[in-house]
């Protein structure tokens, strides 16, 4: 039987093949069938995984090419180092504010002049608004390029102006300039635009002044605004004026504080949350409850808090609190404390913290001639610190406080002039602060420095024994402050320079210089020992400083 298959294939070797084939597909379909059943469903659902994995990964490569190679990236404003406005023939006002106008991420300047010359076209405007020439002309510039954003003509004379005051937060309105003119109009100006939200012509009355500043309180007329406070001196009587802020229209009828207040005034919020206004009055502090003024002035109860430790010690007749002494009080200051925010007196014998609830002292520092308000800043990261400027002339002395303790940080003799500029803090990225002082160097007396240059130095706590002299300002300076223009990037200095008094115009320029390059030319200036670094050494250091927004 062997013999005759094997016969067969000899004579028919491609039928055998053929049956040869069909039994190995045969075989491989009935494998192929085996292993599709032994092959469990995991197996296949891991595959369709891959599958969507590399499609998914397909389609984060196409959105990414899309987005960086086709879709333009904005493009980032180009901000000059140093730019600079003049106005000839002009008169400029202390007063300078910062507010993102343009909307480019970077912070434009706001500042007040008059301008004499009355053929320039600005003071057409001022007949336009009703206003005589000169007026009061606002304008905003580029912090970028010192470009024109918008100017127009905003009061007659103005007696205080308070400038990017938030509403209420997630109330989604803009900030607000709200100006006082010397008669007591009301403006309240959007520093976007330059328009007007509203004017109300108030007069409080003949022989009055208005002691500064205007204050936000809370809303009493339920409009969903915060209000405005302003107080105004009327021989020896202190007399309260409530504002819409939405409106400018006057809440009920003119309160009294009933005390002679002799300086600015201060809104304090005590630990249970009640709003208190506080107000120097001589050598003693008078305050009253913001509910209780909204209550005297509409004449109908308030929604608003009291609270009962204050009410006690707040005599409603006389609203005096008692104070153990410190002299004739010359400013009040909010500085932050361990449960909120405590209360820095400034008197004319010492300086004193005062406890947020009971208003009693944390700490004392004898001083005798402090002129103006002390700054705030961070000698360490962990603590706060604050600047006095003790003195005049040739005896003034630079202090550094710790603000927790009152104790003694730094100090430095530093001779100025009366009524220069005042001094600032800058927040580094190592939790401490710059701060920048103005000062004749060199031991100038007051009778040489006439007609010598203002100077402007730099302190960081990281080097205690070195003073930067960055720059030399000859003519008169108005207002000045340091800025932060780029979150984390772009600190600089703005001077507003003029004439020294509004009866004799003269240029008014308003400029702009980078702080890393003033550090590149700057001067080093050893104090007494210590610090073995080079000058170039120490001008490194400072340029590598890097800058916070925050107090």
């Amino acid at each position: 039987m062997m013999e005759n298959k094997d016969l067969e294939a000899e004579i028919h070797p491609l039928r055998n093949e053929a049956r040869k084939s069909q039994e190995n597909l045969e075989n491989q379909v009935e494998k192929e069938e085996t292993f599709r059943k032994s092959t469990p469903p995991q197996s296949r659902l891991s595959r369709c995984r891959t599958v969507a994995f590399f499609l998914s990964l397909f389609v984060c490569l196409l959105v990414i090419f899309i987005i960086s190679f086709i879709i333009p990236c904005p493009e980032r404003p180009v901000s000059q180092r140093m730019w600079r406005v003049d106005y000839n023939t002009a008169v400029a006002l202390n007063f300078l504010a910062m507010e993102d106008v343009n909307r480019d991420r970077i912070q434009d300047v706001l500042f007040l002049y008059k301008n004499i010359n009355s053929s320039d076209s600005s003071n057409r405007s001022c007949a336009s608004e009703g206003f005589s020439t000169p007026c009061t002309i606002a304008a905003a510039v580029s912090g970028a390029s010192g470009s024109l954003l918008w100017e127009r003509a905003v009061a007659q004379d103005v007696a205080l102006v308070e400038c990017s005051v938030p509403q209420l937060e997630g109330s989604g309105a803009s900030p607000t300039c709200v100006l006082v003119d010397v008669s007591g109009a009301f403006t309240a100006l959007d520093p976007l635009t330059g328009d007007t939200l509203w004017s109300r012509p108030s007069r409080p009355g003949t022989n009055v002044s208005v002691l500064g500043p205007v204050l936000r309180v809370p809303d009493g007329d339920g409009d969903g605004t915060p209000d405005l406070l302003v107080l105004t001196r009327e021989e020896e009587e202190v007399g309260v004026h409530l504002y819409s802020g939405s409106s400018g229209l006057q809440i009920g009828r003119r309160g009294s504080l009933g005390c002679k207040g002799t300086g600015g005034p201060l809104l304090h919020v005590t630990r249970t949350g009640a709003h208190y206004l506080l107000v120097p009055c001589a050598s003693a502090l008078c305050g009253r409850s913001v509910k209780r003024l909204y209550e005297e002035v509409t004449g109908r109860p308030n929604l608003l808090k009291t609270d009962p430790v204050w009410e006690r010690r707040v005599n409603t007749s006389a609203p005096r609190m008692p104070l153990h002494s410190s002299g004739t009080i010359r400013f009040l200051m909010s500085v932050p404390g361990k449960t909120g925010e405590d209360v820095l007196l400034v008197g004319s014998e010492a300086c004193v913290l005062l406890d947020r609830q009971e208003l009693t002292p944390t700490w004392a520092f004898g001083a005798t001639q402090v002129l103006r308000k002390p700054t705030l800043g961070h000698f360490t990261p962990d603590a706060g610190a604050v600047a006095i400027e003790n003195g005049t002339g040739i005896d003034r002395q630079i202090w550094l406080l710790d603000l927790g303790t009152g104790a003694a940080l730094w100090s430095q003799p530093l001779p100025g002039l009366p009524g220069g500029p005042p001094s600032t803090s800058l927040l580094t990225a190592d939790h401490r602060s710059a701060f920048f002082f103005w000062g004749l160097h060199d031991g100038e007396n007051q009778t040489e420095a006439r007609g010598a240059r203002h100077r402007l130095y730099m302190f960081h706590p990281t080097l205690p024994h070195v003073l930067l002299e960055l720059t030399n300002v000859s003519a008169n300076v108005v207002a000045f402050d340091m800025v932060l223009f780029e979150h984390s990037r772009h600190a600089a200095c703005i001077l507003l320079t003029g004439p020294v008094g509004p009866e004799v115009p003269g240029l008014v320029s308003l400029t702009k210089q980078k702080v890393k390059d003033l550090i590149l030319g700057s001067r080093v200036l050893r104090l007494g020992t210590g610090g073995s670094d080079s000058d170039q050494a120490v001008r490194d250091r400072f340029s590598r400083l890097r800058y916070l927004s925050g107090a």
